[in-house]
């Protein structure tokens, strides 16, 4: 134990105390000797880079810590709280008053705990929030948020993130990323390639889409061959500004044998303004997808699945408020036949990517932990990955899951660790909550005879989960 930290013994144990979810001396040595100063690599976020671009700040509490979060969104919903002072018009006191209001209410929900860490972290607020104090934190918060050290620049600095990965539709012109690269800010920030637009063929915006994606790349796409070519220009255009990943959010990876010769029909059919059957749409899909991968493959970039979302259920409130403000959830999708099937197709001409399969549903855990394995040929330390646990099971639970699950079937030591996600700057201390977790996971087994009291060597495990693993594996 270093010699300015009481040992978990010594210490009693309290809520957000410097032993938060370390449980015995291991975790807490393990914690902070080896695993809390190490920097952030985000390679996966929904932060918008023009906000980094221009170093916005936030004129209040409200703006930078619930506009845009649908966690609490939900949480406020099911607390009974009315839309107009979540989406609504009302002012942003009332706004961040109704979230105080619900906050006491969220008791061993993971929003309990972010909710704590960020007032801690960010401002050095150690109160529970509650109704009651909402107008005091509120108006300290705000006062803080006022100074140039907490712009968004310097809000990103406070937690030592070193790189952050946005992601960016292949028709932007990554204005604001050419900003920052201009710019003489240390912190990277890079964008990560999302496709998704163009292989929803069934959408009433596929078309016009496809047109913006053409305009983009300068190219009139009229066939699968010009799409794939105005895909490439842009994924050459992502490349040449930093563009090291790829990601896809998908019910499911379609997988088609006969997709490269229906591809084109499929796509001159949509063009033409003909409905498309769910069976086409699968096979244009699985074209499309295989293609992308070579292309990753060639540019040594990394590929992302996030697979398993039940999205826009709530048909009234979509219609009023749109995507991404809460009415998602966990689907029971079947997933491993297409998903083996689309990994070995690239790999039969090994051309498949590093990869990185992400689960919603908890149900298939075992499912994308043991499919990775059987693409990782040697080329290089896990090489196709089970990411970390996403959406709904990012929280103890779901994160000791997707621990014990890669653990079991994998090698956990090759894990690229944790990410935010997240729509907000105020969310990096989820990298603080992984960590511990992950701290207190070793030093369980150290305590209970399950590994050997090597903190040196197990240390350094921990460092590369949470740090060096990504650091090599993306090679930014």
């Amino acid at each position: 134990m270093t010699d300015n930290k009481m040992s978990y013994s010594q210490q009693q144990q309290s809520f957000l105390g410097d032993n938060f979810l370390l449980e015995n001396d291991y975790a807490a040595t393990l914690y902070h000797d080896y695993a809390k100063s190490m920097p952030i690599i985000d390679y996966h976020c929904h932060l918008p880079p023009q906000d980094i671009a221009h170093n916005r700040q936030f004129a209040n509490l409200t703006e930078a810590w619930l506009a845009g979060d649908h966690y609490k969104w939900r949480a406020m919903r099911t607390n009974g709280v009315s839309e107009h002072y979540i989406t609504g018009e009302a002012r942003h006191e009332e706004k961040f008053e109704a979230w105080a209001s619900t906050v006491p209410y969220t008791l061993r929900n993971p929003l309990y705990h972010w909710t704590h860490l960020e007032l801690k972290r960010y401002f050095g607020i150690g109160q529970l929030l509650t109704a009651a104090n909402a107008q005091q934190v509120y108006e300290a918060c705000n006062a803080q948020l006022s100074k140039d050290e907490c712009r968004v620049r310097g809000l990103l600095a406070k937690m030592r993130v070193e790189v952050v990965c946005t992601t960016d539709d292949p028709v932007d012109d990554l204005a604001a990323h050419k900003v920052i690269a201009d710019s003489d800010l240390e912190l990277k920030v890079l964008p990560t390639f999302r496709p998704d637009k163009a292989l929803l063929v069934q959408q009433p915006g596929w078309k016009a889409y496809i047109r913006k994606l053409g305009a983009a790349a300068g190219l009139d796409i009229t066939s699968f061959d010009s799409l794939c070519a105005a895909l490439q220009e842009r994924a050459d255009y992502f490349h040449a500004h930093g563009a090291r990943l790829a990601d896809h959010g998908l019910n499911q990876l379609p997988f088609a044998s006969d997709a490269p010769a229906k591809a084109d029909q499929v796509l001159q059919k949509a063009l033409a303004g003909q409905p498309v059957s769910q069976e086409e749409a699968w096979a244009y899909q699985s074209a499309v997808l295989i293609e992308l991968g070579k292309m990753y493959h060639a540019k040594d970039w990394a590929q992302q699945f996030h697979l398993g979302a039940l999205r826009n259920n709530n048909a009234r409130l979509f219609a009023q408020l749109g995507p991404d403000t809460g009415f998602d959830s966990i689907g029971d999708f079947s997933q491993a036949k297409a998903l083996s099937r689309h990994l070995d197709a690239l790999d039969r001409t090994d051309q498949l990517p590093k990869t990185i399969l992400y689960n919603l549903n908890p149900a298939d855990n075992a499912v994308f932990a043991t499919m990775v394995g059987n693409f990782n040929d040697g080329s290089q330390a896990g090489k196709v990955q089970y990411g970390s646990a996403w959406w709904f099971l990012d929280q103890l639970d779901g994160m000791e899951q997707q621990i014990n699950t890669l653990s079991n079937m994998g090698l956990l030591s090759r894990f690229v660790g944790m990410l935010t996600d997240s729509r907000s700057f105020l969310s990096y201390p989820r990298h603080e909550y992984f960590r511990r977790l992950l701290c207190n996971i070793f030093g369980s087994d150290i305590q209970r005879g399950r590994l050997p009291a090597d903190l040196p060597w197990i240390g350094q495990v921990i460092q590369d989960i949470c740090y060096h693993n990504a650091k090599r594996y993306f090679d930014f």
